[in-house]
């Protein structure tokens, strides 16, 4: 200090105001860098009405898909973005209890869906994160309140919420394996496990794809190739998480897109639609003019039973085979080919 007094220009005191303001100088450099990195951040902001309609069309609308870029640029991209610095708070345990039969079993094939064609084959904690997701938005203002209405959210629309659902992925038979591990996945998380790491996280996207809306939201964290967005401000913090629960009024057979064809494979336009219903819920169902099929009388309880992909034994091949053993041999008749053919449908409840 001795040294660099004497080597300071001008008088005694001159020397001594330039040494105070270097000290203050440095002081407030010194507070900024631990403010920056220790003062909360601007997570409790409250978001006002016009910015969350924003948001949300930004995130659910017709131009939610829209990206910046693929790829190796994308990744690029979205190494580039910051971490949100607040901390990650745990949500609230959600629980549907399994004597609530119908919503659980309804709940339970959504949130299989969504775990295994979203993140079937990723690490255990990103498929457990892809369900926290889903529970995260029931329990949100800004989404439905029922585990298949986040699911399937927007599936009348060519931007579905969740790709799977309109991409065709649910035309194609799952992975045994794959499936078993998602439907254990959707079950703990249906009965309170909680993935803490992704806290209040409502989004997420492939790490090869840099969505525009990304920028818009705080990035939490990244699991295996997903990354994880919560909403800003205080919108995106626990206390904000006030939905209630409205249980599950429709059945997930009955929410899947209708791939819709003219003739000439050319689709069918909104006006070349009737609406047919209602549908428990009371919501019209769409079909194609010539579609003459039936749907379950769901308001008794009854559900379509579809075998998991594992289930060889199911109950219509265990019927097919019972009547085969008992088919006496063919004796055609008159009166055997006048008779009214026979049809079976097997449901469950």
């Amino acid at each position: 200090m001795t040294a660099l007094y004497a080597r300071l220009p001008g008088s005694p005191m001159a020397k001594r105001v330039m040494i105070a303001l270097g000290a203050l100088v440095l002081a407030v450099i010194a507070y900024l860098i631990v403010a920056a990195n220790f003062m909360p951040s601007a997570s409790a902001e409250p978001i006002m009405p016009a910015r969350a309609a924003a948001l949300v069309e930004a995130t659910s609308g017709d131009e939610a898909d829209d990206v910046r870029a693929v790829g190796d640029r994308a990744k690029l991209i979205n190494a580039a973005m910051p971490f949100d610095k607040a901390p990650v708070l745990a949500a609230r345990a959600f629980v549907i209890p399994v004597a609530d039969d119908l919503d659980h079993r309804r709940a339970l094939l959504c949130l299989t869906q969504a775990v295994y064609y979203e993140a079937g084959f990723e690490p255990i904690e990103g498929r457990r994160a892809v369900a926290q997701v889903v529970l995260n938005r029931t329990k949100h203002p800004a989404f439905p309140k029922s585990v298949c209405g986040v699911v399937y959210q927007r599936n009348s629309t060519p931007v579905c919420q969740f790709s799977f659902v309109c991409d065709g992925s649910l035309d194609r038979r799952p992975e045994a394996g794959a499936w078993h591990v998602a439907q254990q996945v959707a079950a703990a998380a249906l009965a309170g496990f909680v993935e803490r790491e992704v806290g209040a996280a409502t989004h997420y996207h492939a790490d090869y794809v840099a969505p525009r809306w990304a920028p818009l939201l705080a990035k939490t964290t990244k699991i295996g190739a997903h990354i994880f967005y919560r909403w800003p401000g205080a919108w995106g913090m626990p206390a904000a998480f006030t939905g209630r629960y409205i249980g599950e009024p429709r059945d997930p057979a009955t929410m899947r897109p209708l791939i819709l064809r003219q003739s000439d494979d050319a689709p069918i336009g909104v006006e070349d639609v009737i609406a047919q219903g209602p549908v428990t819920d009371g919501t019209l169902l769409k079909r194609a003019p010539n579609d003459v099929g039936g749907l379950l009388d769901t308001t008794k309880g009854w559900t379509l039973n579809i075998p998991m992909p594992g289930e060889s034994d199911s109950a219509s091949r265990r019927i097919a085979e019972q009547e085969r053993a008992a088919a006496p041999t063919p004796v055609h008749t008159a009166a055997q080919n006048d008779a009214a053919p026979q049809t079976r449908v097997i449901a469950s409840r």
